[in-house]
């Protein structure tokens, strides 16, 4: 099983409470139950306040890399992450577990 794990830093001057902010994060929650094969799925907005944290995050499993694959290629996860490029930067890891 691989777990893919996504951090959104919002670029400087950008709001979580921006309509387009607010439509990218729910099209996030949305998107777990668009795509076949995530096993789990979670979403969030960080609730400290660190200089060295990041603002939102995606956690979620696969089977296995074949599944994964599938998963970024997907329309629906590209159409999600589409509109972050506008308003955000991210850091990604997948590793197994």
């Amino acid at each position: 099983m691989i777990r893919h794990l996504v951090l959104f830093k919002l670029n400087e001057g950008v709001s979580k409470d921006e309509p387009r902010v607010a439509a990218g994060a729910q099209g996030f929650v949305e998107l777990g139950a668009k795509v076949p094969g995530v096993l789990s799925w979670e979403t969030g907005w960080n609730v400290t306040d660190r200089p060295v944290a990041y603002d939102f995050a995606i956690n979620s499993s696969v089977a296995d890399q074949a599944a994964l694959t599938a998963y970024l290629e997907h329309p629906e996860h590209q159409a999600a992450v589409a509109p972050w490029q506008e308003f955000a930067t991210w850091v990604v890891a997948d590793y197994e577990i």
